[in-house]
């Protein structure tokens, strides 16, 4: 099937419908390697803060759409909101990131509020209120949260570590524990992905940037069960939302994700192999991705073969253009708009 007029291309995508000019944007579009962005960044004393201020946070919302007309605006906001809305401190520390404050036993777990406080992420649902008042009637609009084992590491950790070895291992030794934790990320995702929708949001992104360092088995449990109880738990909510997992660093996992959950489309990292994600993944979803974020640094002609070669192996089929993960400050605001200048003309 090829594009239909009576939809945004974005969401023509999602129901899995090939558009002849794949719509675009980007991982953390809305960021530092913009001039307005780090602006407005100035005005505020935390990215936390940022997101809890819906004038600011939809202003840098808009801001790439603004400027690059991308077909898709993603909320600017933070995975670790819900952590913070059910109670747990949430900082950001500048220069090295989040900071939480851990959980080191499994009795710190019954100290985590079963739901989410929805007068804390009021702000958030009025961010989308205004954004969605600003977009182009083609745009279309992307909320999203962190996929329960992500934002688990990080409750866990009090931080992002390499390889979050703190959360595997207290999966591994307080498996009773660990799975309560995931029980109220899952339901506190389910609430905050359904208030996102009726906000205004036409479809969310699941991120599971921590998905890869698991064994198959740990995948299948924390990874895939959960997320797909999120997705049953929104549907229940507003029947045929629109729903894109990512878990990065799948790989050949990927396909059981796939397998196991009732998804519109899947991100793909940029490590995963073209031909195998074309004949085994997106032969049944809807494909998103996956620019090596580090290439569109690089720019020139390395950046139009990189474009080239993700069109050839998936132009064919429903495919969004992204990047593998999200865009890194030092980009060039002008290989961003070499990329958009190759994959429009067609």
């Amino acid at each position: 099937m090829i594009e239909s007029s009576t939809k945004k291309p974005f969401l023509n995508v999602l129901d899995g419908v090939r558009q002849r000019v794949p719509p675009v944007w980007m991982m953390r579009q809305a960021g530092r390697y913009l001039p307005e962005y780090r602006e407005i960044r100035g005005k505020v004393e935390s990215v936390l803060e940022l997101c809890f201020s819906p004038k600011l946070a939809a202003e840098v919302t808009l801001q790439p759409i603004k400027r690059f007309d991308f077909d898709v605006a993603i909320l600017f906001s933070d995975i670790l909101v819900i952590p913070h809305a059910l109670g747990r401190t949430v900082q950001f520390v500048a220069g090295e990131g989040p900071r939480l404050e851990p959980i080191l036993e499994p009795s710190d777990v019954a100290k985590i509020r079963n739901q989410v406080q929805h007068n804390v992420l009021a702000p958030i649902y009025e961010t989308i209120k205004l954004v969605r008042a600003e977009l182009p009637q083609k745009v279309g609009f992307l909320g999203f949260c962190g996929a329960p084992w992500t934002v688990a590491t990080y409750m866990v950790a009090g931080e992002g570590t390499p390889d979050q070895a703190p959360a595997r291992l207290f999966a591994y030794r307080h498996p009773d524990a660990f799975a309560r934790l995931v029980d109220i990320l899952v339901e506190a995702s389910v609430d905050y992905l359904a208030a996102q929708f009726k906000a205004g949001v036409d479809a969310v992104q699941i991120f599971d940037t921590w998905a890869g360092v698991l064994p198959p088995d740990e995948f299948a449990r924390w990874c895939i069960e959960p997320t797909q109880r999120i997705i049953a738990g929104v549907r229940r909510k507003h029947p045929g939302a629109r729903v894109i997992g990512f878990p990065r660093g799948a790989g050949t996992m990927l396909e059981n994700y796939v397998g196991g959950l009732e998804l519109n489309a899947v991100g793909l990292d940029w490590t995963i192999d073209r031909v195998f994600a074309r004949e085994r993944i997106q032969s049944r979803v809807a494909v998103q991705g996956n620019l090596d974020p580090l290439v569109l640094v690089a720019g020139g002609a390395a950046l139009d073969r990189e474009v080239d070669a993700m069109l050839e192996a998936f132009a064919s089929g429903p495919f969004v253009f992204n990047l593998g993960h999200g865009i890194v400050p030092q980009t060039p605001i002008a290989h961003v708009e070499q990329m958009l200048r190759r994959v429009r003309a067609g």
